[in-house]
């Protein structure tokens, strides 16, 4: 099964190219819903959410609808220990647990973190104090994780490693096709080198819309990911003006072309009501 969708939902500026121009922030995620069957929930990177949030956000969306919980950078990038840091964060996200709508838990790390024995034992140590029963994906940003060892340990603790695409620059992940777990999980950043590194915000990392073209080379890879994996998601990252929304909307659409037979699941199919489009 194959589900694609965004890394965020609530930015400003997406009225007016996703959003309605007066749309408030309560109804974006509902209005999300009604068009992609997922996403990744970035905020809780930046702050430990409440648990009466998740529990509203949860209420927000159709009944199969799922997302994926960026894990808090506590965790991934001061790395703490991880049997202190995690128990309130997975007991602050559990009521999305418990009405069945976690894909998965994205951990992160930064392009610093690079593959050495000691970081290699964290990780792993990571999915130790995880229970069992908490689905679990892994993003490494340098592409010293590339080896195979590494993956037949992830493997073997059922973690899955997260595909990406991201610009050409020396160090940073190639684009992959690896699957560690029952779990295939890509994440497109956009290829906006000269911003990856100078920037002046964060955001501008991330500002570029990809082609038609460079969509349609994904598909393959992205076909052959979903054969060795139950479930497969597709996020886009290159949130700017909601492109990662276009971006993400165009993919669904390639993949259900390319494979009509697949259990390919879109946005509309769960949506509660087909939401009105005017007002942009």
């Amino acid at each position: 099964m194959f589900r694609v969708g965004t890394s965020g939902f609530s930015y400003a500026d997406w009225k007016g190219y996703f959003y309605p121009r007066g749309i408030s922030e309560r109804d974006m995620l509902s209005f999300y819903a009604d068009r992609f069957p997922m996403v990744e929930l970035n905020s809780t990177y930046y702050k430990v959410p409440s648990a009466k949030n998740m529990m509203t956000m949860a209420s927000k969306v159709p009944e199969d609808f799922e997302f994926v919980v960026k894990a808090h950078s506590s965790i991934t990038h001061e790395r703490e220990d991880p049997d202190r840091s995690l128990p309130p964060f997975l007991e602050a996200i559990e009521p999305i647990r418990e009405a069945d709508k976690l894909a998965c838990l994205l951990f992160q790390f930064p392009n610093s973190f690079r593959h050495s024995d000691a970081n290699a034992t964290f990780v792993l140590n990571l999915r130790d104090a995880l229970p069992r029963d908490w689905p679990s994906v892994v993003e490494f940003r340098h592409s010293s994780w590339l080896r195979g060892k590494m993956y037949e340990a992830l493997s073997a603790m059922d973690l899955g490693f997260v595909n990406c695409d991201m610009p050409s620059i020396r160090g940073l992940m190639p684009p992959t096709d690896v699957v560690t777990s029952d779990i295939g999980y890509v994440r497109l950043h956009g290829r906006n080198a000269g911003a990856w590194y100078d920037h002046d915000q964060a955001w501008e990392r991330y500002d570029y819309l990809y082609s038609d073209q460079e969509l349609t080379e994904w598909v393959p890879r992205l076909m052959d990911v979903a054969r060795r994996a139950s479930k497969t998601y597709v996020v886009f990252n290159n949130h700017p003006r909601g492109q990662s929304a276009e971006n993400a909307d165009t993919m669904r659409r390639k993949v259900a072309e390319a494979d009509p037979g697949s259990d390919f699941v879109t946005g509309l199919e769960l949506a509660r009501k087909q939401t009105n489009l005017d007002g942009f």
